[in-house]
């Protein structure tokens, strides 16, 4: 069984922090980007039908 130091588990609490906020920031960005500055709902960003027509514009 492998044994984690206390300061490797701290170290990776903090990396998948991190990563987690980043996340939680992207989605509030799509959300204040398109609702906020756009004309949509803020709520909107997250339907399907939306990502489908803008993967289908940008490919080729």
């Amino acid at each position: 069984m492998m044994y984690l130091s206390r300061d490797v588990l701290i170290s990776l609490i903090k990396i998948l922090s991190v990563i987690a906020l980043a996340v939680v920031l992207f989605f509030v960005g799509l959300m204040i980007g398109y609702g906020g500055i756009g004309d949509g709902s803020p709520l909107h960003v997250f339907s399907r039908a939306l990502w489908q027509h803008i993967f289908e514009f940008v490919q080729f």
